[in-house]
Parts: structure tokens; C-alpha cells; sequence
């Protein structure tokens, strides 16, 4: 018997209120079928007239007719109906308490495969816009320690509040069931800071999940070796991205806006790398181009040696361990 009431007392809250008031109504269900068979002949008529007394329903479809029965009914009115008042109470709180933990980052994800996103910005909300339009169904898990609580409502994306480089965030964030992780610089911070703290991060992250392939933003090039070595998979400097498009913006010749340009091309298409296929082993590499158009892809280069080449000229030799660059549409 201990045993039983130790186990009851184990369960959660919601599951012990629902386990109390099947037993309250199976009691009083059962009780009225033996003190009162004629009225109730069968258990399951029983059953079903103390749920509906007990929730104050009350069809009427079955009554009571003996003293001893009203006085059943009364008590049945006075404890089920408080127990089952009191559960939907208890369910309509506990339901409003967990959305606004969600929203706030405290519930800890339990799905795996997902894209484990660090910090909330500019940058991660592009992305996650990006990934709503195409109808990418991805899995996000954002950590970010700045937001008291995730204002978007995307069924996509799960905030857990806290810092990537803190045990019990990563945990709740499940990093060891993650496939990919992004993490962003703090624009907040000094350049030199952003990048000691993303270097930290990565740190926690590769502990937590050695496999875990990892993309990484810099903002100093003389930090990206170091993101390197803690285990960042890629690094993404984002400075050298933009000072090379303000160079080309500012010098110029001709009306075509590179930075536009760019932007439009990476917004509909996105890079691809795929092995020469054996019908062009030893064709030139502008064999391929017309292939690759009929299928509304642009070759945009080839891999030769783990160096690339953007000069797809006739001369050009396509070998079996050679890999072809694209530009093809963006995955829907």
C-alpha cells in the first residue's frame, strides 16, 4: 500500500488530479449501480451519471430515487465537483504557465536533428524569415541571453534563454542531438571581445558534441585561426565580406550595383558542389555549362586539387576526382 501511495504522490500534478477524479467518479458510478439497480442497470449507466453529476452537467437522463441515493448524489455533488473544478483549474494554469515559460526560454528542448542558432539579431531573423518563405521545416533552437522572452510566434523556432557557454542552457538546448550550429557575433560588443566570446562558445559547444559541425562569424581576421583550432567547421568573416563589396560599390565603372546584385543571386539561389558526372570525364569544362542550364543551374567554377578554378576556358580537362561549382535553385 506504500508502495502505491509513494507512486501516486511521484506522479505530476496534472496526471494525479486526473487519476483522483476517475477514481471519484468510478466509485460514486459503481456505488449508485448496487445501492440503486433498477435506476441504474448497468455499471456503465453508473459511470455515466456520476460524471455528469460530478462536471454539473446534469442531463438528467438518470436520477436517484431513494433517500440513501439523493444523499449519495449530494456528496457526489459536493467533493466531485469541487475535484473536478479544481482539475480544470489546475489544467487551465498549468497550460498558460507553460506558454509563457516557452516564451520566456525556460523549457528545455527534446527534439533532435535541429539547427542549434546562437545569439538574436539582425542576422538570425533574416535567416529565419528566409527559411519561413521557402517552407524549409528545419528545426531552430535559439539561444540568446539578451531577450527576456521570444516575441515571434514561429512553430519552427524554440528559445532557450541563457549563454551558449553555460552547462545547464546547453543542455536544455540538447546540443548532443543537434546536426549544425550557427553562431553570430554580438555587434554590441569591441571586435576583439565578440570574437573571444564566439571562441568560447565553440569551445562548449565541441565539448558538449565533438561532431558537431559548426559555423562560425568572425569579425577579426586575425581571430579566425584560433576559431579554427576550438572547432569551428566554418568561419565566416563578415567583415572581409562587406569591405569587399564596399571596395567594389565605390570604384565602379559601370551602373550594375554588385552589393544588389549579390544580395538578389544568394536570395535565390544557393551554392552547390557535385562530382563530374562520368559522361564528361575528359570533356572541357564548357561541355558541362549547357547541361547544368537546361536544368536552371549555373556553373559558376570546378575544384581541381582542393584549388578553384573560375576559368572555364577550353583547355580546361574535367577529371574524375575533379568537382563542378554551382549556383542552383534554392531547395523549397
Amino acid at each position: 500500500m506504500q508502495h502505491w501511495v509513494r507512486l501516486y504522490f511521484g506522479l505530476p500534478l496534472f496526471l494525479r488530479l486526473l487519476c483522483t477524479v476517475l477514481i471519484f467518479m468510478f466509485s460514486f458510478g459503481i456505488f449508485i449501480h448496487f445501492l440503486e439497480p433498477d435506476n441504474f442497470p448497468t455499471l456503465l449507466d453508473g459511470v455515466w451519471w456520476a460524471f455528469v453529476t460530478g462536471s454539473t452537467v446534469g442531463y438528467g437522463d438518470y436520477v436517484p430515487l431513494s433517500p440513501f441515493g439523493k444523499l449519495t448524489a449530494i456528496l457526489l455533488i459536493l467533493t466531485g465537483g469541487g475535484v473536478v473544478t479544481f482539475y480544470m483549474a489546475t489544467l487551465s494554469a498549468s497550460t498558460v504557465k507553460h506558454e509563457q515559460d516557452l516564451s520566456e526560454g525556460k523549457v528545455a528542448y527534446k527534439g533532435k536533428g535541429h539547427i542549434l542558432l546562437i545569439g538574436w539579431n539582425e542576422r538570425t531573423r533574416q535567416l529565419m524569415d528566409m527559411m519561413a518563405k521557402y517552407g524549409i521545416e528545419d528545426q531552430i533552437v535559439l539561444v540568446d541571453q539578451t531577450m527576456n522572452h521570444f516575441y515571434r510566434r514561429l512553430s519552427f523556432v524554440h528559445f532557450i534563454k541563457g549563454s551558449a557557454t553555460e552547462e545547464e542552457v546547453l543542455t536544455k538546448a540538447n546540443v548532443q542531438e543537434a546536426k549544425v550550429a550557427i553562431i553570430t557575433a554580438d555587434p554590441s560588443k569591441h571586435e576583439d571581445q565578440s570574437d573571444q566570446t564566439v571562441i568560447h562558445q565553440i569551445v562548449a559547444l565541441k565539448g558538449h558534441q565533438p561532431n558537431l559541425h559548426i559555423i562560425a562569424e568572425m569579425l577579426t581576421a586575425k581571430q579566425r585561426i584560433n576559431a579554427e583550432r576550438a572547432g569551428a567547421n566554418t568561419v565566416v568573416r563578415s567583415n572581409d565580406f562587406m569591405s569587399s563589396l564596399f571596395f567594389h560599390e565605390l570604384f565602379r565603372d559601370d551602373p550594375v550595383q554588385p552589393f544588389q546584385l549579390l544580395l538578389d543571386l544568394i536570395t535565390e539561389k544557393q551554392f552547390h558542389e557535385e562530382t563530374v558526372k562520368p559522361q564528361f570525364i575528359g570533356k572541357s569544362a564548357p561541355a558541362v555549362v549547357d547541361f547544368y542550364l537546361k536544368q536552371h543551374s549555373t556553373v559558376i567554377g570546378v575544384r581541381i586539387d582542393d584549388k578553384i578554378s573560375f576559368d572555364l576556358h577550353d583547355g580546361l580537362e574535367l577529371g574524375e576526382e575533379d568537382r563542378i561549382l554551382l549556383f542552383t535553385p534554392l531547395r523549397h
